[in-house]
Parts: structure tokens; sequence; C-alpha cells
């Protein structure tokens, strides 16, 4: 099986201010954290990509537009299912005081917990008061399935990559550890922020290298690599796909290193008014979010 090869390096979703309407494009200056220079709200300019971003033969042209809002890379509609996995950092079982799994532990979001870069990640009425339900930061290498995939070998397993971003699996630790499946805890409207670039498969050979950070309020409570994964980029999409078909534009969140709040003494929790910001490398960049908690803020997510 031969790799993806798209013409374009890194993608983002935008409406842009010429036209109001939905596009995608490649960011003009390569070396730009887009994610870092729309919540500064410095300019971003992009050029337009024709075709879906799903489509690996879509076309990078020179039809320049400006950000306007910027998206997630893949839109719900596009989105066939948020895949994620639970304790694949070394690092994170031990703070979390649990045994490392001999397999890796999956659980589903729907669409609908997607949001973009600068959406407001929303704390329902039924996960408040926050400090009793301790909303949880996480950042996460995220994996975009490119191609059909199917009882896959390690060896093949990154030839069905499309491209990789930021995800930040915000987490309801109060729900979580009342029962062993971790859905609903983790599956709230507008939670889990994507983005900002999809970076291609070819611009990131080897997904094992990855630094990646946590902030909230500017404070980093996580900084970590995604060398301490406990089943890799390869095991991880050649086991999910055994017996069951990964889909083109099929989502995985790969885990989280240590420094999540709920272990920390005393803990850390999201609430209204707080800024969280995840950062990966590799020009994948910083996933900025604000914090609304619902019935104290009018902010509504930018899907």
């Amino acid at each position: 099986m031969s790799p993806i090869r798209t013409q374009w390096t890194r993608l983002i979703r935008f409406v842009a201010a010429e036209t109001s309407q939905v596009h995608v494009g490649q960011p003009i200056d390569g070396a730009l954290d887009v994610g870092l220079a729309y919540r500064e709200r410095r300019p971003v300019k992009a050029y337009e990509i024709t075709g879906s971003a799903l489509d690996p033969a879509a076309q990078v042209s020179s039809n320049v537009l400006t950000v306007k809002t910027l998206l997630s890379p893949l839109s719900r509609e596009q989105i066939k299912t948020v895949r994620c996995l639970g304790l694949n950092y070394s690092d994170h079982a031990a703070e979390a005081n649990m045994t490392k799994p001999a397999a890796p532990v999956l659980f589903y979001k729907p669409p609908t917990s997607v949001i973009g870069p600068g959406a407001a990640i929303t704390i329902p009425k039924a996960a408040q008061p926050v400090d009793k339900h301790i909303p949880d930061y996480e950042v996460e290498l995220t994996i975009v399935i490119g191609k059909a995939a199917k009882n896959v070998s390690e060896a093949d397993a990154l030839d069905y990559v499309l491209g990789y971003t930021a995800g930040n699996d915000v987490s309801f630790r109060f729900y979580q550890f009342q029962v062993s499946q971790w859905g609903f805890s983790k599956s709230f409207d507008n939670t889990n922020p994507i983005g900002p670039c999809l970076v291609s498969a070819s611009a990131i050979p080897d997904p094992q290298t990855l630094p990646l950070k946590a902030t909230v309020n500017g404070q980093t409570l996580q900084d970590g690599t995604t060398a301490d994964q406990i089943f890799t980029v390869k095991q991880t999409i050649a086991h999910l796909s055994q017996g069951t078909t990964l889909e083109p534009g099929t989502i995985i969140l790969t885990g989280t290193p240590k420094g999540v709040g709920f272990v920390r003494k005393p803990p850390v929790f999201l609430k209204d008014g707080d800024d969280v910001q995840v950062w990966i490398g590799a020009g994948i960049g910083t996933l900025a979010n604000p914090v609304v908690e619902e019935g104290k803020s009018s902010s509504r997510a930018k899907l």
C-alpha cells in the first residue's frame, strides 16, 4: 500500500473575509503558528485549496484568501467517528495510579462534541458545579484517516494517515469515574477542540517524535512528547482496524501525557473565563479556546 500524498502540507478550514464562505487553504507563511496568530488577531492568509480536505487530489491554487473565522480542519459532516485512546502514556498512567493497559483502551465521542480554534469549550449545566465535576484539559496528537483501513499491519499503518492535528480531550472526571465506560463523561456537545492545522502525513514521517504542551491561563501544565506513548500511532491504527473499517474522515485521539488537572493537589479544573491552549510541534501549532459555563456566557461554538 502506498502512502497518501497531498499537494498541500498544512491545511486549514476557515470562513474567508473576502467571500464570507467556508474554504480550505494552505497558509502562505509556512512557519506561522496559525492558531496563535488567530488567537492574537493577527492576519492569516492562505492559498485556496480546490477540493475537499479528504480528497488527496485537491489542488493548491494561487487564489489568496484572508481568514475571518478559523474552523476545525474537518467539519462535523466529514467526520465518520471520533475514536479516543485512554491511558496511552506511561507517565499519565503512573500519575493517575492506574495500571498500564495490555491493549489500547478505546472510547468514542460523537461529532457534536467537536469544535474549532477559538470556539468556546462549553461546560454544560449537567457538569456543574465545576469543583465537583472537575472539567479537565488533555492535549492529544490526533490522527485523521485518509483511506479505508481494515485489518492493517503495523508496517503499513502510516500509509492510511491523511494527516495529523491537535486535540483537547476535555474530560469531566466526576462522571468518568462513576462508571467503567468513559463515553458519557467525554462526549458533551462543544467540548472537544480540534485544529488548528492538519499537517500532511508526508511532512511528519515519524509521529513518535512530536512535542506537545497544554497551558491554562498562561501556566504550562502538560509538557511531553509522543515518544512516551504506550501504543504508537502504528500500533493504534493496526489494532483499531482489526475486523473494523476505519473510514476516511475517522479521527483518532491518541491519549495525553502527564500533568492533567484532577491528579494535582489541589485539583486544577476548568471554569468560566479560563483560556486553554494546547500546542503540538511540526507545524500543527496552537489550539486556543475559552471556557464558558452554560448559563454564564452568551458565547457560541464556531463549528
